[in-house]
């Protein structure tokens, strides 16, 4: 039988799973002759490859926990201005190290110091700043760590150069990285969900504005850019986690938790049938667009998963599989900045895979390997009080 639960293990295990499949498709985009169903689809192509659902599979679950984490802090009385403070916080760090590491990307062989050892900072940088630091460690070391990191950050900004070699120029938001758009988007739905109080017919009009927003854009008859949210897919993934959480927490203080299955399953199908009946209306299937039925498809795919998590996890108790991916549920920012780690030192030792690991099979089996070896660093990591908290 289905239980109450002021905290879903489901959450955490589709969250370690979708970090599991995020660290792999980063890795094996660099792979070659591998299935191009494993890939992103091309910017201007109509379509949805594995890779495509990633992200927006990670978005949803930055939803699901806003209720409950918001939501706590509302039901503990605590006042709008230190939760407010409180998202303005998560979200800045998630900004900051987006925007670190958007300008890796055009990084320029003008700048003073080499790629992997600029990466390499950034990210021990990050570390400092926003480690899980005990509680009993003395203020002052604590303060000293963490001045460090901020001085180390500003020391690799102001040494920063990207672009061409004979054009350098400094840091800029060309986009604001995977974590910068996790960051905003967090901002704009966190926020907005404490200014309702969490009301669940105020959160679910807030996602049909979002995606109102993001079909009108796509359709043509939007001819105007909104500040941060922009065409509003990132804002809909996330609220659309948030309203599927929340309607969890509705049937549970309504004793209709059995009726879960058949509500859940109902809207992820319905989700995906009006994603691909958008589709020749709205510019297709596309990631990198962010179109209208990429969202709607991946959010339907998200809430098939998560109902399935729920069955699995919560209802059936199967959390053998799970213990083997824990950390990357429970240490997610750490196993996604692990990875940047390790490129930059197999640079900058001038580590290359062999081509059996670089190409096909191998090469696929070689990102699942380090998929699973992240996690268990991250595992041992954890245990040793190295994680990253914001």
């Amino acid at each position: 039988m289905l239980k109450s639960s002021q905290r879903l293990l489901s959450i955490d295990a589709f969250r370690a799973l979708t970090m599991l499949t995020m660290i792999f498709v980063n890795d094996v985009s660099g792979v070659k002759n591998i299935p191009a169903w494993i890939e992103h689809v091309q910017a201007q192509e109509d379509g949805l490859g594995f890779a495509d659902t990633v992200f927006p599979a990670f978005l949803f679950i930055v939803g699901l926990s806003i209720p409950f984490a918001i939501g706590k802090r509302i039901s503990q009385q605590k006042s709008f201005i230190s939760t407010e403070t409180h998202i303005l916080v998560r979200s800045l760090a998630l900004i900051v190290m987006g925007f670190f590491h958007v300008n890796l990307e055009n990084y320029s062989q003008a700048a003073y110091l080499p790629y992997p050892i600029w990466e390499l900072l950034i990210t021990i940088g990050f570390f400092l700043i926003w480690l899980d630091y005990p509680q009993e460690m003395e203020k002052k070391k604590r303060y000293t760590l963490v001045g460090a990191g901020i001085v180390l950050l500003l020391v690799m900004a102001a040494l920063y150069k990207g672009g061409p070699a004979d054009a350098p120029h400094w840091m800029r938001p060309s986009w604001w990285g995977i974590l910068g758009i996790i960051g905003w988007a967090y901002l704009v739905c966190a926020s907005l969900y404490l200014i309702v109080k969490g009301n669940f017919g105020a959160i679910t009009a807030i996602l049909g504005v979002f995606l109102l927003i993001n079909i009108l854009t796509h359709a043509g008859l939007l001819h105007f850019e909104i500040p941060v949210i922009d065409n509003a897919s990132s804002v809909s993934l996330i609220m659309a986690g948030a309203v599927i959480s929340s309607l969890y927490t509705l049937l549970d203080k309504k004793r209709k938790l059995s009726s879960l299955w058949a509500v859940f399953i109902g809207l992820g199908v319905l989700a995906i049938v009006a994603g691909f009946i958008l589709r020749p209306y709205t510019a297709g299937i596309s990631k990198i667009r962010a179109t209208p039925a990429w969202v709607l498809i991946c959010s339907g795919i998200s809430i098939l998963l998560f109902t399935a998590m729920i069955w699995l996890v919560d209802v059936k108790g199967k959390m053998d599989w799970f213990k083997w991916i824990r950390p990357a549920g429970t240490s997610t920012l750490t196993c996604y900045l692990i990875p940047y780690l390790l490129y930059a030192v197999l640079a900058l030792v001038g580590f290359s895979y062999p081509t059996a690991l670089s190409e096909g099979i191998g090469g696929i089996l070689r990102s699942i390997a380090i998929g699973f070896l992240v996690i268990l660093l991250v595992g041992w990591m954890e245990k040793k009080r190295i994680r990253l908290k914001i």
